[in-house]
Parts: structure tokens; C-alpha cells; sequence
């Protein structure tokens, strides 16, 4: 009895613990924000202060552009690029501060159906937002 109860005690085990890292390292919902043009940049409430969010070129795949974010006050600031309905493996970037202003350089990956509609998340302080955009 013991031969067939201790396996089937460690693969619970392994289940449930691999059940709660998902649950606690699965990524908060984010808020929609709407931004018709990311060059000329979007701004958005965040913890009763307005963040500005912008693109200093046109985004295309696999040619870098910078990512500036204005965020008063905030301490962390990270930008990951999914398509919609399409995973687009790690592609995390976490921006470096400089006087309130985050900066990163990013190059979006490559879609092998060429599509070209983006979603931007970017995360303030552990707070999520979506920002959908096109590329060209």
C-alpha cells in the first residue's frame, strides 16, 4: 500500500505546487488604454497621477525604437509586446529611470503571418496597461 500511497502523495504534491505558481505569477489584468497615435504619445490615470506613454518612431519588426514613459512618482516601469490572440514568447523590457522619465530601446519580434496589429503592455508599479497599436 505504502508503494502506490507515497507516489501518489509527491505527484498531488508536484500538481498543487505547480497549481499555485501559476496562480500567483499569472499577470494582473490590465487596464485598456486608448491611444489613436503612440508617436505622438497617450496619457492615462495611474495612483491619481497622469502618465504620458510614447514612441519616439514609427514601430516596424525588427527595427529598434525608443519607448519613452513619463511616470511621476512611480518606481518600476516594464513594457512587453504581445500580438492579439498571439503569444510572442519573452520579449519583456524593463526601463531605466532617468529624473521621472523612463527610456528603453526595443525591437519588436518578427510575425510570421505579418500582421501588424500590437498590444503594448505596459506595467507601472505593478499595475498593467494595454495599449493596442499597429506597426508598419
Amino acid at each position: 500500500m505504502k508503494r502506490v500511497l507515497m507516489p501518489l502523495l509527491v505527484a498531488v504534491a508536484l500538481v498543487a505546487i505547480a497549481a499555485a505558481g501559476w496562480w500567483f505569477k499569472r499577470p494582473a489584468e490590465a487596464v485598456a488604454v486608448t491611444c489613436p497615435n503612440p508617436v505622438a504619445g497617450c496619457a492615462f490615470s495611474h495612483a491619481g497621477t497622469t502618465v504620458h506613454a510614447r514612441f519616439l518612431t514609427v514601430p516596424e519588426v525588427l527595427e529598434p525604437f525608443d519607448l519613452v514613459v513619463e511616470a511621476p512618482g512611480g518606481h518600476r516601469v516594464s513594457a512587453e509586446f504581445q500580438m492579439v490572440g498571439m503569444d510572442m514568447g519573452f520579449n519583456r523590457y524593463d526601463l531605466q529611470a532617468a529624473n521621472g522619465v523612463y527610456r528603453a530601446r526595443i525591437t519588436l519580434p518578427v510575425c510570421v503571418s505579418s500582421r501588424q496589429d500590437w498590444i503594448l503592455y505596459l506595467d507601472v508599479d505593478g499595475r498593467r496597461y494595454a495599449i493596442p497599436f499597429s506597426s508598419t
